[in-house]
């Protein structure tokens, strides 16, 4: 097998492609053959040492991978070689073959294209956890996705739209918002186009009449957090998903108060480790919306996995809509 190995973390640069020997799964283990792996906003931090997970040295990266079954280990029985499966491990997934914990693969209906299946678990799981679960959105009610034509964001306005929401998408460029209409989004804020705070506030405003959003789907985080809470509607929920623009940003609590909104944390990977039969059942629900059409991932590209230094680069470019997949031949 092939692998691209992180031996130092200190960033992409130090990773490197390397023929290892493959392994044999343990008891709990499958051996998976990756046909195809997605590229997260985590697989770029775990590289540079700065995700909360801090693998033991050497590691492959590579959170979310979809492939074939090789072999099973002990006490396997719920999959058999030959089965297709995606999986979320955290690491593992650039690379030829790995071993995954068995217990944490999706068995796919052969229906499922294996490219989508790379770039599924962590944005639908984590969108139907925020918006279903967390936020416990309502038909009729409207929801603003900020960084909307990312891999979280587009899953979101899915989601969202198949509960019957109205759905506002914010994102940085014209290209980008009419994306979001493509998929969906029944209207859009291009952020270079507003000024922070107010102009964006106004904006916010002007798409819902002036009453403001009932939930608020927020990956970026940074200076778009607090113009948004401010704009938020009564009894609103304030669903903080990450940072992705890096600063974590600090609410003055009393906006709760004179909102009568909830600030309501989403951490999936949690959620489904403390409560893994409501997961399971989010799991087989996804799967048969997808299999209903009604979510299917925004492919920005795939590209074959020996370019993953190339793909990180593009991830860093800002320019990416949806999710990267990397590709085995």
């Amino acid at each position: 097998m092939h692998a691209w190995l992180c031996e130092n973390p200190v960033g992409v640069d130090a990773l490197t492609w390397k023929e290892l020997p493959t392994p044999q799964p343990g008891p709990g283990e499958v051996l998976v053959e990756i046909k195809a792996a997605s590229l997260n906003f985590p697989d770029l931090l775990i590289v540079q040492n700065k995700y909360q997970m801090k693998p033991k040295l050497p590691f492959v990266p590579g959170s979310e991978y979809a492939g074939i079954v090789q072999a099973v280990g002990e006490g396997v029985t719920h999959l058999k070689v030959g089965q297709p499966i995606a999986c979320l491990s955290g690491t593992g997934g650039f690379g030829t073959h790995t071993l995954a914990p068995a217990a944490m693969c999706m068995p796919l209906p052969p229906q499922f294209d294996m490219v989508d299946a790379a770039a599924f678990i962590m944005i639908y799981a984590t969108s139907w956890h925020a918006l279903m679960d967390r936020a416990a959105l309502k038909a009729g009610e409207t929801v603003l996705v900020l960084g909307a034509a990312g891999g979280v964001g587009t899953s979101a306005i899915q989601i969202a739209k198949a509960a019957g929401a109205r759905v506002i998408a914010a994102a940085s460029t014209d290209e980008k918002c009419a994306l979001c209409k493509s998929i969906g989004a029944d209207a859009t804020i291009n952020y270079s186009q507003h000024a922070l705070p107010q102009g964006f506030r106004n904006a916010i405003k002007d798409a819902t009449d002036g009453k403001g959003p009932d939930v608020i789907y927020d990956p970026v985080g940074g200076d778009f957090a607090e113009p948004a809470f401010r704009s938020i509607a009564w009894r609103g929920r304030y669903l903080v998903v990450g940072f992705a623009s890096g600063p974590i940003p600090s609410l003055p609590l009393n906006l709760t108060l004179l909102k009568g909104a909830s600030l309501v944390g989403v951490f999936w990977g949690d959620f489904a480790r403390r409560e893994p039969k409501a997961n399971a059942r989010m799991m087989e629900e996804l799967a048969g919306w997808y299999a209903q059409g009604k979510i299917k991932p925004v492919i920005d590209r795939t590209m074959p996995m020996n370019e993953l230094k190339a793909a990180y680069a593009h991830m860093g470019s800002r320019g990416v809509k949806g999710k990267l997949v990397m590709v085995n031949p």
